[in-house]
């Protein structure tokens, strides 16, 4: 059964940092490309970050770049999302996708584009 899991989510005050995990069961990461999504509420999900299978390309929102740093880690079977300099309005259910993409350079922008969805997990950031 493919299955990916998040964890790493928790309170922090702002300017805190977290690392987000997301490890995949029953399948390899190598040939899939993940993005990280978050979805606060009464808000429509939107992207955070995503990076190539091969780790060699990697792409950010606007609201989060220079604090984010997706980064994988194909021997242990998982991606990490680094987020430092968090705000309040990072406060958001986030979760990780895989797709299966044969070519290490491209990356998958939009939620519809993957296959395979994590739980989700909460991060507030709330002094």
């Amino acid at each position: 059964q493919l299955q990916l899991v998040e964890s790493g989510g928790g309170l922090v005050q702002p300017g805190g940092s977290l690392r987000l995990s997301c490890a995949a069961s029953g399948f390899t990461l190598d040939y899939y490309a993940i993005g990280w999504f978050r979805q606060a509420p009464g808000k429509e999900r939107e992207g955070v970050s995503c990076i190539s299978s091969s780790g060699g390309v990697t792409h950010y929102a606007d609201s989060v770049k220079g604090r984010f740093t997706i980064s994988r880690d194909n021997a242990k079977n998982t991606v990490y999302l680094q987020m430092n300099s968090l705000k309040p309005e990072d406060t958001a259910v986030y979760y990780c996708a895989a797709v299966l993409s044969l070519s290490g350079t491209y990356y998958y922008t939009g939620p519809s584009e993957y296959d395979y969805w994590g739980q989700g997990t909460q991060v507030t950031v709330s002094s």
